[in-house]
């Protein structure tokens, strides 16, 4: 039988919580330990989930192969370049890093030492984004909805870089081309930093994408939808259902504006679009462990979350712009 994956989890909060209970059922790995710096939380998910909980950081990476980053942001490049120099791959929570330069950072040392970094940008593995992928074609414009309640969690970034750049990356991925223009605003609610935010981005080429997130909703939304010649999709991420709406074969629109009114539903093609129900996170966490063991390529790199984090930092600059224009008219 082939060697487990020994692999360990760094940070257990909500997000790793729920990667450290996935870990512990893979066939095919080793939950060797998690770690975490508040010692009550430690103690309580080694607790709930059978696992070693390590006295430090260093105690875990020296009994691990892989591990998954999931402390706060701020200190995604300290641990991932103390797991990087330590030969550990890594899987680290998005955004990727706190700055550019962090990034460029992780991903520098990385290459150096010859060690996998991929990103956790879970929205990638959604299984409805896969059932659609057959009729994606050059969207020429993208409009997405992320709302959340707000809640503690997150809160240590904009919600640019806590619930927006999922879509950022979904749709850089899809587009496959360069932005050529980003326009922003944003409005700080609760927190000091923007709660719910709208951005418009241009790419090469000619398509627009525009998304909204926000932490401050009454409602919990995850929705996008691509326009392109051949059709309108419609997807619910949360739900993990959707639709390809289309022309139907053989159907031609008269120009004669004297001609019987028809009905959209005479005209159009419905073609249901659904998941096979697989968890988005186990599938992240089963992509990095075949990347690891070298039988598939990383899924999100460490440039993809690169590039995702300085699109999304431009946004929030633009919404800076944005705040101090105001300010200064006022």
């Amino acid at each position: 039988m082939e060697t487990p994956l020994s692999v360990g989890v760094v940070g257990v909060g909500s997000l790793g919580y729920h990667h450290a209970r996935i870990l512990g059922t893979m066939p095919g790995v080793r939950l060797a330990g998690i770690w975490d710096t508040r010692a009550d939380r430690l103690r309580e998910v080694a607790s709930q989930l059978d696992v070693p909980a390590t006295g430090s950081l260093a105690a875990l990476l020296d009994e691990v192969d892989a591990c998954v980053i999931a402390v706060p942001t701020e200190a995604h490049e300290a641990v991932s370049l103390e797991a990087i120099g330590r030969q550990t791959h890594v899987l680290i929570e998005k955004p990727i890093a706190h700055s550019i330069d962090a990034a460029d950072r992780i991903v520098e040392l990385a290459d150096e030492r010859g060690v996998l970094v991929q990103i956790g940008h879970v929205e990638r593995f959604n299984p409805v984004l896969r059932a659609c992928e057959p009729y994606l074609e050059a969207p020429l414009f993208v409009e997405s909805h992320r709302l959340s309640p707000f809640g503690r969690r997150g809160t240590d970034v904009a919600v640019v870089l806590d619930l927006m750049i999922h879509d950022l990356d979904l749709v850089l991925s899809l587009m496959k081309r360069p932005v050529t223009s980003v326009a922003a605003v944003g409005v700080p609610v609760l927190t000091s930093s923007p709660d719910i935010a709208n951005a418009r981005l241009e790419f090469e080429g000619g398509g627009v994408a525009n998304f909204t997130a926000s932490r401050v909703s009454l409602e919990r939304m995850r929705k996008i939808r691509f326009f392109q010649r051949s059709g309108y999709m419609s997807l619910d991420l949360a739900a993990g259902t959707g639709e390809f709406l289309r022309l139907r074969k053989g159907v031609t629109l008269a120009a004669d504006t004297q001609v019987t009114p028809i009905s959209l539903q005479e005209i159009v093609e419905r073609v249901p679009l659904r998941g096979d129900g697989s968890e988005p996170l186990q599938a992240e966490l089963e992509s990095f462990v075949k990347a690891v063991r070298g039988e598939a390529p990383v899924a999100v790199s460490g440039r993809d979350g690169r590039t995702a984090l300085a699109v999304a930092l431009e946004i929030v600059e633009r919404i800076e712009e944005r705040h101090v224009a105001h300010r200064d008219s006022t």
